[in-house]
């Protein structure tokens, strides 16, 4: 963690998909910050185990909430549960998320839905349901978790960059509408970040899942500048930075945070 403790006293953070991967670093960070963290997700096997670690690690208050984002109702209630038990929440972090390879001719009507009623529904439906209530209280952060592959073809990912897509324009556009508000709505775009799930994801293998991001760097050496996988903490201290007083003037943007991978490898580097 590389911003002090306290800088996030006070508030109180609702992270979906918050269990496993980048969202549970994002709530590890908030928390470390001082924030009140809420940790959100459809498997109640995730959440309540990071709730009970986050708390005892850093001595804030958590809660793990189920939820299915694709159900605007569910959603209503984990906002409403959220802050009748921490507080009102000044700060959304969007990033449950689904994927799968699958070529776009072989993708099911059930795949399409589904991959795009969590990423891009889910994010208006959290956002919606937070932001009523940001706006309505004239403050708050909403931080989108996205992606870089939409920015160009990727081959077997057509839902996922047709939501990402979505929600890039998404993020645009609430804060537009929403910075009369003082609400800010930024979204973070992962590049190749390691994580259990990124591996499964992505179809790279038991060897290179032990290895992890440091061991795997041989592997991302073709595509990625800096010469490694990054590390979800290190998405973890953008969401942070946005979050928190010195993001006070950010929004509308998408950050990449990719080793550099959309710059695409020099042909001296080889």
């Amino acid at each position: 963690m590389i911003f002090a403790r306290g800088i996030l006293d006070g508030r109180v953070a609702l992270v979906t998909g918050g269990g496993t991967g980048i969202g549970r670093a994002i709530a590890e960070g908030l928390a470390a910050a001082g924030a009140r963290v809420a940790v959100a997700s459809r498997k109640p096997e995730h959440v309540e185990p990071a709730a009970r670690e986050i708390a005892a690690r850093h001595g804030v208050a958590t809660l793990a909430v189920e939820v299915d984002v694709r159900d605007s109702a569910r959603v209503e209630a984990m906002v409403e549960r959220t802050e009748r038990e921490l507080g009102p929440v000044s700060i959304l972090v969007n990033n449950a998320a689904g994927n799968f390879f699958c070529p776009a001719l072989a993708l099911s009507d059930n795949g399409w839905a589904a991959v795009r009623g969590i990423d891009l529904d889910g994010t208006f439906y959290c956002s919606r349901a937070a932001g009523r209530r940001m706006v309505e209280r004239r403050s708050g952060r909403v931080i989108n978790i996205t992606a870089t592959l939409q920015r160009r073809g990727f081959p077997g990912m057509v839902h996922a960059t047709a939501a990402k897509a979505g929600i890039d324009a998404m993020t645009r556009t609430l804060a537009a509408e929403w910075a009369p508000f003082n609400v800010t709505v930024n979204a973070i775009a992962p590049g190749p970040i390691f994580t259990e799930g990124a591996a499964k994801a992505f179809q790279l293998g038991a060897e290179v899942a032990a290895e992890g991001a440091e061991g795997a760097g041989d592997r991302a050496w073709r595509f990625v500048p800096l010469g490694r996988f990054g590390r979800a903490e290190e998405v973890a201290n953008v969401a942070v930075f946005l979050a928190s007083p010195a993001g006070d003037w950010v929004t509308g943007a998408i950050w990449a945070i990719d080793g550099g991978v959309d710059l695409g490898r020099s042909p001296l580097s080889d």
